[in-house]
């Protein structure tokens, strides 16, 4: 493995996770849906968590969770802008749309959240010793909450796309009914929401 890469990631990781704290709390403005806007509390809760796990593996390997990369510089872009494309739906003054815009932002965010840990989990396996024992801690802390976060948020814009479209909407979305936390359990319940309706 590439040690100076997998500090880029841990950094990568750190960095999305204080954006994903920040695009969180500009979402939750924009819930109009009571059973979302308790569900993004939730992971506001679990976000900010998984912060302090971060910081925290990233201290037990020596690494400073001040130190800035390139990469960290545009990851941490990405996460102001989709703060100001919610904070720009808002403006606008729809709180459907708002709504909408939020939970497109959440699932981009959401996505590079996953493949971070996804590719911890990945690091994990190689790594040995201490390195292997820091990152298996953080990674059994979170990595079954990003699942959720990821496919929940996924099936909730379907929904409330859906449901703007003027068709008939599943809410709460078949993934968080069946509650999954796989690539297949979400595509399944997509498959499911007919029968849902």
């Amino acid at each position: 493995m590439k040690d100076e890469q997998v500090r880029e990631l841990l950094y990568q990781m750190l960095e999305t996770e204080m954006g994903g704290v920040q695009v969180y709390t500009a979402a939750i403005q924009c819930a109009e849906n009571e059973d979302l806007k308790e569900e993004w509390e939730e992971y506001l809760e679990q976000t900010q968590n998984h912060v302090t796990v971060v910081q925290e593996c990233m201290q037990k390997l020596g690494l400073d969770p001040n130190e800035e990369t390139p990469g960290r510089e545009v990851v941490r872009h990405i996460g102001e802008s989709l703060v100001a494309a919610i904070e720009l739906s808002i403006e606008a003054g729809e709180p459907t749309a708002a709504q909408l815009t939020a939970a497109e932002c959440v699932v981009l965010a959401e996505t590079k959240d996953h493949l971070n840990w996804h590719l911890l989990g990945e690091v994990m396996k190689k790594a040995k010793g201490d390195v292997a024992k820091a990152l298996k801690e953080a990674h059994e802390q979170v990595e079954h909450e990003e699942d959720e976060h990821l496919y929940h948020t996924k099936g909730w814009a379907r929904e409330l796309w859906i449901e703007s479209l003027g068709m008939k909407a599943v809410l709460p979305p078949p993934e968080e009914v069946k509650d999954v936390d796989t690539a297949i359990g979400a595509a399944r319940a997509e498959q499911a929401r007919s029968k849902m309706l």
